[in-house]
């Protein structure tokens, strides 16, 4: 009887049950059933790994304090997103249980909806969607619920939750309009009403408004519960202060994050801190007062995930104090403590090159500089302007680097013979010094270390044994290897971590150096002797003048890159001055002399006169005298300028005027010294060298320009040949000349020396005519080969019989009768023969017979 009951009721159960499940009928069963199993269990695991992922966010996103910051946490790629696309698992996994709470568990009868957690699963479908950053989804969620669920509770969050997504697809106008709708329409719960005003307040920076976006903020900040978003909301309109110019009113909001204090993040309230510092102008008054609160600062335990910015707020305090050197070490201290803040290293970075640059250590500057650029994203503006600064700099470490050389060996050269053995003695002792005091600090680390290891528990156990079987002894000898050497193989010269880096005396003997000139490979008996300084002294007095001009053109380099690159014109002043004061080459005085005309202008000096008078007195007859007796006349009648000579010039290298282009070239090149125009002229000389006389001579004069002008276009252009066209170029070896009809390209070439010129031009008519009554497509030109030799030649046969038939047709039609030497040579050949000025090679290994 019992077991009956038991099955009966069982079974009613069951019924019930299945009954229940159906989402067709609108019973109050299936209602709760639905509703329940919707709200505690697919909602539930939905809403815990939604919120695992914004919690996966909020760990993984960094905050840009450089810029004003967003009302919401959250990175956005600005990528289009698909739904196929796997972003975060969590998201997805969020919007998975959403979606099957719908499909499962909605009841839609009769076009109403009579599961009240459906709404809620849209509304979660939503927002995994929007922090998975697939926006048009997410917005068709939203909208869902606003069309169809007009009686939700939920109405409200989703209008929010809608203009969130307008404002990440960028209808700003559209958000604020229906907000504002919102707010005149609908009683919104107090967190739901500052929700609203963060999210407009986003709205209006969006759209540069930012004193309307401060007013939404301080609403936002008021009605919201939650202290961390009162202190993003203070922070962020203490940077809209800033942006408007109201610093008071900034450092006001700022105090209001420091007030805090541990209700909402440190890191608002440590840039809070920072912010209010950079509004506080230093005075003699409360410059005591910063630098304690400052060191608090830096002490305090809680502020060691900050100290990288603490760090360069300080560096920036004493920089602005001229304690230089306190200012440096910050800097250095912040790089250290930074991890993964490209923009805070750029700005350490670029302070410690600005200091270098004007301390005038230009390859650390330089070193610096570059660092900065692995900080920056390449498609901005900070990063162009700094590359270009780099591009400059390469220059003035180059032409430092000249004056800093020459100038040193000028000084020993001009010493007296006393003077220059006490000079190379004190270097000699001051080498010592530093050797033994790093032998020293080398064995006070080794003694320390063993010391270290006999006090502790495994140097006591292994007392007394050989250091190869004590095994504390032994692992200390291999972390101080790794500490100082790294891991490296066990192979030949195991000290060299870049086995490219190593020299061999063939290699340094081909730059045309020797071992002693390395510092590595200098012994340490010719590094402590005097002989081996003394005998590197040059005594060619040729060889120092030589170095006087090199150190006078290096100085005029930099005079015009101080001037024109970096408007540093008193450093620019001192460069050409020097120049001056050094008997430099004619070619430099008038440029140097108009250059400091220009500076002394520019700066309002009354020297100005003075070399604008020495210009016309000395150089009367310069296009330099001309401009500052009539600048106007001069800019109307430009007949003689620099650019029409170029233009003259360019049109004879068209001419094949190569000899007369080279020299003209040369000629305007010392006229026009430090003009910008120079690496044009050097370029077109290289060409016509190259047409001229060949390959090696044509590699020499691109190699200059490029080392030359390395930042003109010019410069880059001769680089980009010398890497990409000279090695093409380089090859002297002929083609097989077989005939494969259709595939290659013949000439046939008439040999004439220059001298007879008007006899090529008469062959050259003759063969025009041949062509025009033979009806062939070919074409006939003059080369020039050498100073001495120039080719007339007939281009454009598909075959190397079709050639020579060409050839014997000119030779025994009596229409023509052209007795000239001439040979038929494949096109690949002619070219090489061109380049490399080969042709009794080309005729010695292709034209004779063999026997």
């Amino acid at each position: 009887m019992i077991l009956r009951n038991k099955l009966i009721l069982s079974g009613i159960l069951v019924a019930l049950l299945f009954t229940a499940c159906s989402t067709k009928k609108d019973a109050l069963i299936n209602r709760k059933w639905h509703a329940l199993n919707t709200k505690y269990n697919t909602l539930y695991n939905g809403n815990i790994a939604f919120d695992e992922g914004r919690t996966t966010l909020n760990d993984t996103y960094q905050d840009d304090y450089f810029e004003t910051l967003p009302v919401e946490r959250l990175a956005v790629s600005d990528e289009i997103k698909l739904d196929s696309e796997d972003n975060n698992p969590n998201f997805l996994r969020a919007e998975e249980k959403a979606t099957k709470a719908i499909q499962r568990h909605s009841m839609d009868i009769k076009n109403v909806e009579r599961n009240p957690q459906t709404d809620e699963a849209f509304l979660l479908l939503g927002k995994a969607r929007y922090f998975d950053e697939r926006y048009m989804p997410a917005l068709e969620a939203f909208n869902y619920i606003l069309n169809k669920y007009t009686e939700s509770d939920k109405l409200n969050e989703a209008n929010i939750w809608r203009e969130k997504v307008n404002i990440r697809l960028q209808n700003e106008d559209l958000a604020i309009k229906n907000l504002k709708r919102l707010f005149k329409f609908e009683q919104l719960k107090d967190q739901e009403y500052a929700d609203a005003r963060a999210i407009m307040a986003q709205a209006y920076i969006n759209l540069n408004a930012p004193d309307t976006a401060v007013q939404n903020l301080k609403i936002a900040s008021y009605y919201t519960k939650k202290n961390p978003e009162k202190g993003r909301y203070y922070y962020i309109i203490g940077q809209l202060y800033n942006q408007l110019g109201y610093k008071d009113s900034a450092n006001y909001a700022f105090d209001k994050v420091i007030d805090l204090n541990r209700k909402s993040p440190r890191v608002y309230m440590i840039n809070a801190e920072i912010e209010k510092l950079r509004n506080t102008e230093v005075t003699a008054d409360n410059k005591e007062e910063i630098f304690e609160y400052l060191s608090d600062l830096e002490e305090n335990r809680e502020n060691r995930p900050f100290l990288d910015k603490i760090y360069r707020q300080i560096a920036e305090f004493h920089l602005e104090q001229a304690s230089d050197s306190l200012a440096i070490d910050y800097f250095n201290k912040s790089l250290r403590a930074t991890q993964n803040k490209p923009k805070l290293n750029a700005l350490n970075y670029e302070n410690l090159a600005e200091y270098n640059f004007d301390e005038s250590s230009y390859k650390t500057a330089g070193a610096y500089y570059d660092s900065v650029l692995t900080n920056l994203n390449e498609n901005t503006k900070k990063y162009r302007s700094i590359k270009k600064k780099l591009d400059n700099l390469e220059d003035v470490i180059k032409y430092e680097d000249i004056v800093q050389y020459a100038d040193s060996v000028i000084t020993v050269y001009d010493m007296p013979k006393e003077d220059r053995l006490a000079y190379f003695g004190k270097h000699i002792e001051d080498l010592q010094k530093a050797k033994e005091a790093a032998q020293k600090k080398e064995k006070d680390r080794i003694t320390d270390g063993f010391v270290a290891f006999n006090k502790s528990k495994g140097g006591k156990e292994n007392k007394g044994k050989f250091y190869f079987y004590n095994i504390t002894s032994l692992g200390y000898g291999q972390n101080d290897f790794k500490n100082k050497w790294g891991n490296r193989e066990l192979t030949d010269d195991w000290r060299w971590s870049d086995k490219s880096v190593r020299a061999t005396s063939d290699d340094l003997a081909q730059n045309g150096a020797t071992v002693t000139d390395t510092l590595s490979a200098v012994s340490d008996d010719e590094k402590f002797s005097l002989e081996y300084y003394m005998d590197r002294v040059p005594t060619d007095v040729a060889i120092i003048d030589s170095l006087k001009t090199e150190r006078n053109f290096a100085n005029y380099q930099l005079g015009l890159i101080y001037k024109e690159k970096f408007n540093e014109y008193l450093l620019a002043a001192d460069k050409l001055e020097y120049v001056l004061a050094s008997d430099p080459e004619e070619r430099l005085v008038l440029p140097s002399k108009y250059n400091l005309y220009k500076i002394y202008e520019e700066v309002g000096s009354p020297l100005k006169e003075t070399m604008k008078a020495d210009i016309i007195a000395n150089h009367g007859d310069s296009r330099y005298a001309e401009i500052l007796l009539n600048p106007q006349a001069v800019l109307a009648d430009n007949s003689d300028s620099p650019e029409k000579r170029y233009e003259a010039l360019f049109k004879q290298f068209n001419d094949q005027h190569f000899l007369q282009v080279i020299t003209g070239a040369e000629e305007n090149i010392n006229r026009y010294t430090g003009d910008p125009i120079v690496p044009k002229f050097e370029m077109l000389k290289a060409n016509a060298i190259g047409r001229l006389q060949g390959f090696e001579p044509f590699k020499e004069a691109l190699n200059y320009v490029a080392l030359t002008y390395p930042n003109n276009p010019e410069g880059k252009k001769a680089e980009q040949m010398v890497e990409e066209q000279l090695p093409k170029l380089e090859l002297k070896e002929f083609s097989p000349e077989t005939d494969s009809k259709g595939t290659s390209n013949w000439k046939v070439v008439f040999p004439f020396k220059r001298s007879h010129d008007d006899q090529a031009l008469k062959l050259m008519e003759l063969l025009k005519k041949s062509i025009k009554d033979l009806r062939y497509k070919n074409n006939v030109s003059k080369d020039i080969y050498n100073l001495e030799d120039e080719f007339v030649v007939v281009h454009g046969f598909k075959s190397k019989d079709f050639a020579l038939g060409y050839a014997e047709l000119l030779k025994n039609n009596r229409d023509y009768r052209v007795a000239d030497e001439n040979f038929v040579v494949l096109s690949d050949n002619y070219k090489v023969i061109q380049v490399h000025k080969n042709l009794e090679d080309y005729k010695n290994t292709l034209l004779t017979p063999k026997p």
